[in-house]
């Protein structure tokens, strides 16, 4: 075993972890980012079983039982912990495929569970307040309400949003067209607001204002949101402007894009929407994803019902 520092910051690896990181790279196409929480994720895993005085081939199952143990202790979070296992199983399979270990023992470890997170999304109000804090009629106004708008109105997620292009925009039909995750593509109705908050953005008053004398960039030139330089709008400054107006109305460090997102969701499903209706404007892929709203709303159900109704003051198991 090689010594590891404890951050694992530039710490040696063995050769076999090493040549795992390679063949994620090579043959598996893993992002640098991917790459780099693998590194961390098993550097830790290599200091640890160090302390045991263990190599790789000398682990066994009851050693990953402990380490998970063990993260639990030091107080990592369940997805963390189940995020560092995945690595360290992929590790261990990697070896038993190449034929440098005989055993795997990561087989038959349990994973640990990850309590399902539930969207804090705002109350209607709050966001009623969010939208009335972008007051004025000059450019920078209509851009911000035009991305508030958007991002509420649609559920797109910031990515999306900084990615339209002005091709994407169909204000007659009240369309948008979206490219979320993978480059798929889907098309959302454009609310009344956001189609008139769109509209008063994109006109000569608005995006041409911010319109330079030359493009830095093609595509800036087809950017439906700019910064006040001509350039497309980034995450950051997208972020930005949300930040902004949230702490105006009193939501800091509540508020972020993807709230807004959430928000969309859960005010669509306390209204009667369709589950599968909610799915496909979100671009989600897996109807269980969309589902984790309905527990949102339920629960918003029943708090409603017990602070209200007369009759239904009692404590709920």
């Amino acid at each position: 075993m090689l010594a590891v520092s404890e951050d694992g910051s530039s710490a040696p690896l063995p050769l076999d972890v090493e040549d795992f990181l390679i063949w994620l790279a090579a043959e598996r196409g893993r992002s640098a980012n991917t790459l780099a929480a693998y590194r961390r994720d098993l550097i830790r895993f290599c200091a640890w079983i160090g302390t045991l005085g263990k190599g790789l081939d000398e682990v066994e199952g009851a050693d990953l039982d402990l380490y998970v143990g063990f993260q639990r202790e030091s107080g990592l979070a369940p997805s963390s912990i189940k995020r560092s296992l995945v690595a360290v199983r992929s590790l261990f399979r990697f070896r038993a495929f190449e034929g440098l270990s005989f055993v795997d023992p990561s087989v038959g470890v349990e994973t640990p569970r990850v309590p399902a997170g539930l969207p804090k999304a705002l109350a209607q109000s709050e966001v009623q307040a969010l939208l009335d804090a972008v007051v004025g009629d000059d450019a920078v106004a209509r851009r911000d309400r035009a991305v508030l708008e958007v991002l509420y109105g649609t559920g797109a997620r910031i990515s999306e949003l900084c990615a339209l292009r002005l091709g994407d925009v169909d204000l007659d039909g009240s369309m948008l067209r979206l490219f979320g995750k993978g480059s798929k593509e889907r098309v959302v109705p454009l609310g009344r607001w956001a189609r008139t908050a769109l509209a008063q953005w994109i006109s000569e008053a608005g995006r041409g204002t911010f319109q330079p004398e030359q493009w830095a960039r093609r595509d800036d030139a087809e950017a439906v949101f700019l910064n006040r330089r001509g350039g497309r709008l980034g995450r950051q400054g997208a972020w930005g402007i949300v930040r902004r107006y949230g702490d105006m109305v009193g939501l800091e460090g509540r508020l972020s894009p993807h709230v807004l997102r959430h928000s969309c969701a859960t005010h669509m499903l306390d209204h009667g929407a369709d589950i599968r209706a909610v799915q496909e404007l979100l671009g989600h892929a897996s109807i269980a994803t969309t589902q984790v709203y309905t527990m949102v709303s339920n629960e918003r159900l029943f708090a409603a019902y017990d602070a209200a109704h007369p009759r239904a003051r009692v404590t709920r198991n």
